[in-house]
């Protein structure tokens, strides 16, 4: 090579050099392609990131079964994970390119001396944009004393005290929760089936309707549902039960129905409470609250509030709110 020739070859060489600088930096696949590394801030496209679902509740009160049924309906599940990690697990499904598009966490007071950072984490989730929901598992104090004796079992905060004393404390120690949860499921009366029956009805769906609400009809002489977000009371109707052509029939008969809402203010109420709802169901939604049970009581639970449920539900049907329709204690006299 002569002495012009190299000099030629170093000042291409140099150009080339120079040119590389001024370019983006790309990381090369084998095939040779140039891919850019760039990446957001979060180290993924916000659209990787996964709908979460914090499990919690009562200790005996159903946490193992929900989570199960999620797990069979494809979410990835971890069991008793400790509140401060939940947004380093959403992260973490955030990187698998999709194949965890859906994380359970079941939080409970196993973890206690974590559960002081569920708030913090809440928080973080949130200023992150993640699409979070909290569901709670309740039960009445009778159930879960018979549910622990039954497996003989102590609670995890009775300490040396009674099965009692640890409900009562895990009930102040979830308070908090219970009152921010999207979703309450009161066990009491349910078995393993019927917990189940109501997760998939709410999680077994391809695509998640804006709202959901459950209207339930119930009597007060049998107690307040324990998950219920809104209560109406029909006993300032007349009663069918003095009827006596009327008593051995339920509201969802017409001649039940047509003799309540024949009564002054039947459908005044429906029309305003329906209207009500609609305000109330604008707000649930602003605030990414997903379902609602909205209770409906008379004295038994058999004639006004039965009629008072059906209606309010067809109508809330008709509006594009998904509804349920619950009779609680009806059959029960």
């Amino acid at each position: 090579m002569t002495e012009h020739d190299a000099q030629h070859t170093a000042e291409r060489d140099q150009t080339h050099k120079e040119a590389s600088e001024d370019q983006p930096q790309h990381a090369v696949q084998e095939s040779g392609d140039a891919v850019s590394t760039d990446v957001t801030t979060a180290g993924v496209p916000e659209a990787a990131i996964p709908e979460l679902v914090i499990i919690s509740g009562m200790s005996g009160a159903g946490r193992s079964t929900a989570a199960k049924c999620l797990e069979d309906l494809g979410w990835f599940v971890v069991d008793n994970l400790p509140p401060a990690l939940i947004p380093t697990m959403v992260e973490l499904g955030a990187r698998s390119q999709g194949n965890v598009a859906r994380i359970a966490v079941v939080v409970d007071v196993r973890g206690r001396r974590f559960f002081d950072n569920l708030r913090e984490s809440l928080a973080d989730l949130d200023t992150r944009g993640v699409t979070r929901r909290i569901v709670f598992l309740e039960s009445s104090d009778e159930a879960l004393v018979r549910r622990f004796e039954s497996v003989r079992r102590p609670h995890p905060l009775q300490g040396d005290g009674r099965i009692v004393d640890g409900i009562a404390a895990e009930r102040e120690l979830l308070r908090e929760l219970r009152g921010d949860a999207d979703l309450v499921i009161d066990t009491s009366s349910l078995n393993v089936h019927e917990l189940r029956a109501k997760m998939d009805a709410r999680f077994a769906g391809e695509e998640e309707p804006e709202l959901r609400a459950t209207v339930m009809s119930f009597g007060f002489k049998y107690g307040l549902p324990v998950d219920a977000d809104l209560v109406a009371d029909m006993r300032f109707l007349p009663n069918p039960h003095w009827v006596p052509e009327l008593r051995p029939y339920t509201g969802v008969h017409e001649e039940v129905a047509a003799y309540v809402f024949n009564q002054p203010g039947a459908k005044e109420f429906l029309d305003r409470y329906a209207e009500l709802l609609r305000l109330i169901a604008a707000g649930y939604r602003r605030e990414g609250k997903r379902y609602v049970t909205i209770a409906i009581g008379c004295t038994g639970g058999k004639h006004r509030s039965v009629a008072m449920s059906e209606k309010l539900a067809a109508r809330l049907a008709a509006e594009g709110v998904e509804t349920v329709v619950v009779h609680r204690d009806m059959g029960r006299e």
